[in-house]
């Protein structure tokens, strides 16, 4: 009898459950309503059955239970029953799954006006690409690769040249336009969703897949990565935005062509030198570093942090935070480089600056710190600490450790990584907070400090 009960219990609870639950698909904002409703009669025939089994079951519980002096009959076959069963569960099978063969015949059938974008998913970043004005991607291979070339465009195709390139992890898509994701990955499986288009795929090495949608609502949405990639697979997370036509043709004007992007003049080493001189009174006129003035060691970094973190300072996604003290004195400091190229060349300096020891000034437990930093950190600034363009990680062995500790402290505080665009600031937030304590802190800097 109390299993019986307990099994009424199950059935009422679960549909209550259901029906307050705050776990609801969002609102849909693409053309995919067919989805919605393949998942909706799933999700239908599926409980009708789970209610009526567990119905059933209780029942039986009740209706059969142990009586003294009452024998059970032994029925080894009923052919009704069995064709019944049968019957019922193959009705039941088609219900769910005809539909979802229609859907997923119109899943992979885009119309012919759809335009294509490129979706590019790498450990743990989004990055998109964008046909010029002939209409045509270029092809691509990863043996063209490289630091300069990170979507590995063939530079000998000439479809490629004008081919729109997004190294960021917002897209845009004018609205009530059909088009189609080309998808390719660039090391593990990921997967591209955005959950209000209620479309997904996985993006495999070594092929392209694709998915296609018509986005029907404006607005910003998530990229989300439903594959699991990595340690830092949960903080992979980008934005499309939908927008009307002419503001996502101002948008894809304003980006980089691949022709653009190849033919940048050199930077120029010369140039970067005398404009760090104001930065030498308080870095060093080697870029060694001056604990007494705040100021990091440069020597080291790579050319392409340096710009970012000087972009990052002008444009107030670094420098601005109220709590930020050092990073407000670095702020107007950055914004005397009045352009990219000033700011390209002042890298490009620092880069070639002999690199040299920063004092230790921090003491740990190394052992440890290399177990926590093989957990947390070497996937993206690798197992030496030397950094990667690859990954977007800046070198940092051997640098200045009582500022890599208050960095890591303000990520933790979320008085760096915290703003909106600040995106590989958002996965150090997630990373810098693994550390649970100050001793921890110090284990990893102290592994760090022996490396260099």
């Amino acid at each position: 009898m109390a299993i019986a009960v307990v099994l009424v219990l199950l059935v009422i609870g679960s549909v209550i459950f259901h029906l307050i639950s705050p776990w609801w698909f969002t609102d849909i904002a693409s053309n995919w309503e067919s989805v919605d409703f393949t998942i909706g009669l799933t999700f239908w025939v599926t409980g009708t059955v789970f209610i009526a089994v567990n119905l059933f079951m209780a029942y039986c519980v009740y209706r059969f239970r142990h009586k003294e002096g009452h024998k059970a009959v032994y029925e080894p076959e009923n052919s009704k029953l069995e064709i019944g069963l049968s019957v019922a569960t193959a009705l039941g099978v088609v219900a769910m799954l005809a539909p979802g063969l229609f859907v997923w015949a119109s899943f992979v059938t885009p119309p012919d006006d759809a335009a294509e974008f490129e979706v590019v998913g790498q450990q743990w970043q989004w990055s998109f690409r964008y046909p010029g004005r002939d209409g045509q991607l270029g092809t691509v291979d990863t043996r063209f690769i490289s630091e300069t070339n990170p979507f590995g465009i063939n530079p000998e195709d000439p479809n490629g040249q004008d081919d729109v390139l997004v190294k960021d992890p917002e897209m845009y898509l004018p609205v009530g336009k059909p088009v189609k994701a080309l998808l390719r990955s660039k090391d593990v499986l990921h997967n591209y969703t955005v959950p209000q288009f209620r479309v997904k795929m996985d993006m495999v090495p070594g092929m392209v897949t694709y998915l296609w949608f018509t986005p029907t609502e404006t607005g910003s949405y998530d990229i989300l990565c439903e594959e699991l990639c990595g340690i830092g697979h949960h903080v992979m997370r980008g934005r499309v935005v939908v927008t009307e036509q002419a503001q996502f043709d101002s948008w894809l004007a304003s980006q980089p062509t691949f022709a653009q992007m190849s033919s940048r003049a050199p930077a120029s080493a010369s140039s970067g030198q005398q404009q760090f001189a104001i930065c030498a009174s308080c870095h060093g006129q080697q870029g060694e570093g001056n604990p007494a003035m705040n100021a990091p060691r440069l020597n080291g970094l790579q050319p392409w942090y340096i710009e970012r973190q000087l972009k990052y300072y002008q444009s107030g996604v670094r420098g601005a935070h109220p709590d930020d003290q050092y990073g407000r004195q670095m702020a107007p400091m950055a914004s005397m480089l009045n352009s990219d190229d000033a700011i390209r060349n002042m890298a490009a300096y620092i880069s070639q600056l002999p690199v040299t020891d920063s004092p230790d000034t921090i003491s740990g437990n190394a052992g440890n710190g290399m177990s926590l930093y093989n957990a947390n950190c070497a996937a993206c600034h690798g197992a030496d600490g030397s950094g990667s363009w690859a990954t977007d990680a800046p070198h940092i062995a051997g640098m200045s450790d009582w500022y890599i500790a208050n960095q890591l402290r303000n990520f933790k505080a979320e008085i760096r990584g915290a703003h909106a665009d600040d995106d590989y600031g958002e996965q150090m937030v997630s990373f810098a907070t693994a550390m649970k304590n100050e001793q921890q802190l110090n284990d990893v800097i102290a592994y760090l400090n022996s490396l260099q």
